[in-house]
């Protein structure tokens, strides 16, 4: 964007202007293809070699400050009269049947924004999507996973446009993605939502990458429709406890006596979803997949039985098989094959034993594989600091 605000068309007339400015040809090509507002010295000296107000090379290269957002915002009827652009055609819905249905739910094979269009306003109450990351990598759908960044957050916006339409006011929306495209994903959705929580889950999937800190979260975007959410009713997990000598990993001191007996409240940092690699637990080949430990949390957090959830990225099917488990009704999408989620369908049972060990530490200060042998070593439980605590 920056290099057709000034009129540079190819690498000689590149090369001219980093000569004129003394600009290093390697950090203008920065600037420009990472849409990047140049700042400093830079910014002094290109414009004045281009004539440009920092206004005009803002709108330019779409870099909006708030202030100018604001002086858009204030002049839009004017704005909008000169740019005049002709309304836009409603598109035909597309009559699209579903490949696999269960007692709560349909599944759809075809791209998640012709299905979209044929979803009602305001009628689901939580959305969860976890989008291709742009990592270049093979898919099943043979889909294009290694787009420009402008282009990337673009098909974003259209589809998060599409399920924040859908969402019911007080609805729950979740983005699943890596820190550098939730970040930008986030700006957008500030316009469209309300924020709730940034969640950083820890998953360490990769070895370290040089030039880098090691990168061993992903991020998950929570956001309502609305003021607050209709439905927020998050579980307890359980306080940290040794494997091995079932003490305490943290020293609660004087405050054991006021610990809720059902856990510890969740933060927003999660460091207790496992990334699924064992065998027993994959539900298709060469892909990574979502733990149903974390579909169990944001499903139980955000949405109650009965309420509809719809996941625009089939992938393994996990969204689906909980909300089915857990007595929601589903609506779920694969571009791709779909084989794999109507196979895990069939199989529906694993998943239901797997949540259910899954569920056992749930709500509950001190699971119940530990709590006997803290009582046989004399540890502390939260009945025997109330009856010390009243004497």
């Amino acid at each position: 964007m920056l290099f057709k605000a000034l009129q540079i068309n190819d690498n000689r007339s590149l090369v001219q202007f980093a000569q004129k400015t003394g600009i290093p040809v390697k950090r203008l090509k920065y600037y420009n293809d990472a849409r990047k507002m140049p700042s400093g010295n830079d910014l002094e000296i290109i414009i004045k070699e281009s004539g440009l107000s920092q206004v005009a090379l803002m709108l330019l290269t779409g870099n909006l400050s708030r202030e100018l957002k604001t002086l858009i915002a204030t002049n839009a009827g004017q704005i909008n009269r000169l740019l005049s652009f002709p309304p836009k055609k409603t598109p035909a819905f597309k009559q699209i049947q579903p490949v696999f249905t269960t007692q709560r739910g349909q599944l759809f094979q075809c791209d998640c924004l012709d299905l979209l269009q044929t979803i009602e306003n305001d009628s689901v109450d939580l959305v969860f999507a976890d989008p291709p990351f742009n990592l270049n990598k093979l898919y099943p759908s043979g889909i294009n996973d290694d787009l420009k960044a402008d282009q990337y957050l673009s098909w974003c916006e259209k589809w998060l446009f599409e399920c924040t339409r859908i969402l019911k006011p007080g609805g729950s929306l979740f983005v699943w993605n890596l820190p550098k495209w939730n970040s930008q994903i986030s700006e957008y959705l500030n316009t469209l939502l309300t924020f709730r929580h940034w969640i950083s889950v820890d998953i360490k999937y990769s070895l370290p990458i040089r030039g880098r800190l090691y990168p061993s979260h992903y991020s998950l975007l929570y956001y309502c429709k609305g003021e607050k959410p209709a439905t927020f009713q998050p579980d307890r997990i359980p306080m940290g406890i040794c494997p091995h000598c079932h003490g305490d990993l943290k020293d609660y001191g004087g405050y054991k006596s006021k610990m809720n007996p059902n856990g510890v409240n969740i933060s927003d940092v999660w460091l207790d979803i496992p990334p699924v690699r064992h065998a027993k637990y994959k539900k298709r080949n060469g892909s990574n997949e979502l733990s149903i430990k974390l579909l169990d949390r944001i499903i139980e957090m955000s949405s109650n039985e009965g309420d509809l959830v719809f996941d625009p990225f089939g992938g393994s099917g996990t969204t689906y098989a909980v909300a089915e488990i857990k007595n929601r009704r589903w609506i779920g999408v694969e571009i791709g094959p779909a084989t794999d989620i109507i196979d895990r369908f069939h199989k529906l049972e694993e998943d239901r034993l797997n949540l259910e060990q899954i569920r056992k530490d749930i709500n509950c200060l001190i699971p119940e594989k530990h709590y006997q042998k803290r009582v046989t070593q004399g540890l502390w439980t939260p009945e025997t600091v109330r009856m010390n605590a009243n004497g």
